[in-house]
């Protein structure tokens, strides 16, 4: 099962703050990590991997009509 950032943070019993502590970034670089306005980098990536014990296939990063954005963004191009 996939699960988002938040939910696994949420099913860890932790706060954004401690969450961000952890991973050694600012608790408004997580919450836009939460709600897809920003990615976090292969580092912090790795850090969150290790912290939940999840791969990264585990874990959604972006939200699930990223693809259809990307579609129609080269579609208007096209």
């Amino acid at each position: 099962m996939r699960l988002t950032l938040k939910a696994l943070r949420i099913n860890r019993g932790l706060t954004q703050q401690e969450t961000a502590k952890i991973l050694g970034i600012s608790e408004s670089t997580l919450n836009n990590y939460e709600n897809y306005k920003s990615y976090p980098d292969i580092p912090i990536v790795e850090k969150i991997l290790d912290l939940f014990n999840v791969s990264y296939n585990d874990v959604i990063f972006l939200p699930q009509n990223c693809n259809l954005i990307a579609n129609n963004s080269e579609e208007s191009e096209g």
